[in-house]
């Protein structure tokens, strides 16, 4: 399946393995959990704090009542379901077409805002600062396996007004890859879309061809907060994409029980559906997984590793056949030890087996507010691994070799043969982790993963650079970090 048009390409075969599809849940199941969304939405309803919405929910036939309180009607689902995007196509800055959001294709990036960062040189926990979000683009920019950038570290050094589009101004200029952005404020959108058309050439070209995506994080599945719905309909009007992620913690804003936070979860996604669809119609909309977030309740901690959710949310994504959000490659340690390596490797499994599309929040550690570079590259290497053990089997008379197996025999051996030597560097090969024996091990330094990962940070921040900007766009864009908010 193809079409060549100027934005929604849709190529199944994008992506290099084979789409998984891992079931957790039964299609009664599913059905049960869709209904009681449904009930949800239209029996209790939920909170939108911004006029413009509530004007656009009530001429669609919406209930609105108690000022602002939405109680959304079945058909209006099914409608919004029918008008947005099954696939979104993201470009990155030079027009190359690097993402199909869509199906159970999964693409990898790191996460933004980290309040902390293990220093690279000297090993200490420290508040981070702008050079920090210079320096995590440009690993990720080098890592083959991470397709898309995020600011990973909020800068402590610039005023607190205007660190937003710092972050924006850096992720610019240090890589070419596609941009998620975050934003506390309602201009945040509107800034990020403004320098990024001036990257692009302006506005009408990156529409046509966006390497940006909105994420807007909503403060429940009941409360949609004035600044997040504002950003979701600025985006929504001008066509570009939107991850719409209301929080939906077990046990505080949503039902203790599985289920129940799924229903409730689901039900504040599928509000914002309807509201970008509403806003304009086929306007890109990026879901999360629905709910199973946990929360410790003795420490009152959230958790990033926890296996209590499930994989359940993933079915339920998947049924509404709307591009997913996920995150993985994190982990509640708090330094990069083996409890982080563990619980990044089975985040990362877990998203990618059930067909995560857009996969953040690699590099977190201490639930979300200290950063690691070294655990940025330890999971580029699981990614590959992933990807390289989730492939597509190639199946053919090469491959199957049925004249060379009954040449050599029972009797003979491969490892001379031409075959062999087409397909040994077909395997997979790490290029952290170690595979020596023991004695070339310690002939080389007998170095630690930490202390190859931290190495291999160090040489890539240094000499690794994107293509730089055209001086004018470079000056177009670094104008915004001087504004400030009214």
């Amino acid at each position: 399946m193809e079409r060549d048009e100027c934005r929604g390409i849709a190529y199944d075969h994008f992506g290099q393995y084979r789409p998984v599809k891992f079931r957790s849940l039964t299609e009664d199941q599913i059905a049960l959990l869709h209904e009681a969304s449904l009930e949800i939405m239209a029996r209790t309803g939920m909170r939108f704090h911004v006029k413009d919405a509530l004007d656009l929910f009530r001429k669609a036939g919406a209930s609105v009542s108690d000022g602002n309180l939405v109680r959304i009607p079945p058909h209006l689902v099914e409608w919004a379901l029918r008008t947005a995007p099954k696939n979104i196509t993201i470009f990155d800055q030079t027009g190359r077409r690097t993402m199909s959001l869509g199906g159970y294709r999964s693409y990898f990036g790191v996460g933004s805002d980290c309040m902390h960062i293990y220093d690279p040189y000297t090993g200490e926990r420290r508040r981070a600062v702008l050079e920090d979000v210079t320096r995590g683009v440009r690993l990720v920019d080098a890592l083959p396996n991470l397709d898309f950038v995020m600011s990973m570290f909020t800068p402590s050094d610039v005023p607190a007004d205007a660190y937003e589009r710092h972050q924006m101004a850096v992720m610019l200029q240090e890589s070419t890859k596609p941009i998620v952005y975050v934003g506390l404020e309602a201009s945040s959108t509107v800034h990020a879309v403004e320098m990024a058309s001036a990257v692009a050439g302006g506005l009408e070209s990156l529409q046509c061809y966006p390497f940006v995506i909105n994420y807007v994080n909503v403060t429940s599945a009941f409360q949609h907060n004035e600044e997040s719905v504002q950003r979701l309909l600025y985006a929504a009007e001008r066509n570009l994409p939107t991850i719409y992620a209301p929080s939906k913690i077990r046990g505080t804003i949503a039902p203790m029980t599985v289920a129940g936070a799924l229903a409730v979860g689901n039900a504040g996604q599928l509000a914002g559906l309807v509201l970008s669809q509403l806003k304009r119609e086929g306007a890109p909309f990026i879901r999360s997984k629905p709910g199973g977030d946990g929360l410790d309740m003795r420490s009152m901690v959230s958790l990033y590793g926890a296996p209590d959710g499930g994989p359940f949310g993933w079915d339920l994504a998947h049924y509404y056949g709307v591009p997913t959000f996920g995150a993985a490659g994190c982990s509640d340690a708090k330094v990069f030890d083996a409890q982080a390596a563990a619980e990044a490797a089975m985040t990362l499994f877990e998203n990618a087996v059930n067909g995560a599309n857009l996969i953040h929040d690699i590099g977190y550690l201490d639930c979300a507010m200290t950063g690691s570079l070294e655990l940025v590259l330890f999971s580029n290497e699981i990614i590959g691994w992933l990807r390289h053990y989730l492939r597509r089997l190639e199946i053919s008379e090469e491959t199957l070799a049925l004249d060379l197996i009954h040449e050599i025999g029972p009797d003979g051996h491969f490892l001379e043969t031409e075959h062999t030597y087409r397909h040994v560097r077909e395997d997979w090969r790490p290029t952290l982790m170690d595979r020596l024996d023991h004695h070339r091990w310690a002939a080389n330094g007998s170095t630690t993963l930490q202390q190859r990962a931290n190495e291999r940070v160090r040489e890539i921040i240094e000499n690794h650079r994107a293509e730089p900007l055209p001086e004018d766009v470079v000056k177009s864009i670094s104008s915004y970090c001087v504004l400030r908010t009214a």
